[in-house]
């Protein structure tokens, strides 16, 4: 029964993330009347791929490191799609674990340069992201005895926007602000969830 109750809950994550993307793509022209310039021809899939993620410490009574790498591809001039592993290093006082996983997200670009629409020299757009998060977890840290396993996964639908600055031709710097859809009862993230990230 367990089993049949997370298909159905995947199946409608699944229809939920495809409508989401569907929507900003149809809903794009309209939002994008802001007279930029489209470039006609496609770039080359080398000048499409983009490397990035964050990294995160933190040190004191609560330990927390995390490092999320992601390699991405620019499918269309203003939507991307990215997917890496993440992993996460947690101590508070003596109790201590490590969560791993992936994720995978898409990022469709609203504006690609604010300075376009309020000339006031600040060069920056702004995307709106939906991310899934895979990441499997130590049944002893996270829940009471017994347990059936060591280690149990938890998939977590994320969705927010960010603002997005050029630091070059081809890096970024992303501000992304995030929900989590999905209450796996955790409390894996805050809501919102501020991530920093960079790309190149």
């Amino acid at each position: 029964m367990k089993k049949l109750k997370s298909d159905i809950i995947i199946v409608f994550l699944a229809r939920t993330v495809l409508r989401i993307l569907c929507l900003m793509i149809l809903l794009s022209p309209g939002i994008l009347l802001n007279a930029q310039k489209i470039k006609e021809e496609t770039p080359p899939l080398s000048e499409r791929i983009f490397f990035g993620g964050s990294f995160g410490l933190q040190f004191g009574t609560l330990t927390n490191i995390q490092v999320a790498p992601v390699v991405g591809l620019w499918v269309l001039p203003r939507l991307a799609v990215a997917a890496g592993p993440d992993f996460n290093y947690y101590k508070f006082y003596d109790d201590k674990t490590t969560m791993y996983g992936g994720k995978a997200y898409a990022q469709f670009l609203i504006l690609q340069d604010l300075d376009n629409i309020v000339p006031l020299g600040v060069h920056m757009g702004i995307f709106l992201h939906l991310e899934d998060e895979l990441m499997n977890l130590e049944s002893a840290y996270w829940k009471n005895p017994p347990y059936s396993s060591e280690r149990f996964n938890i998939n977590t639908l994320l969705a927010g926007g960010g603002i997005s600055q050029q630091l070059g031709r081809r890096s970024s710097m992303n501000i992304v602000f995030l929900w989590a859809l999905s209450d796996s009862g955790y409390q894996l993230y805050g809501n919102p969830e501020i991530r920093l990230s960079f790309n190149f």
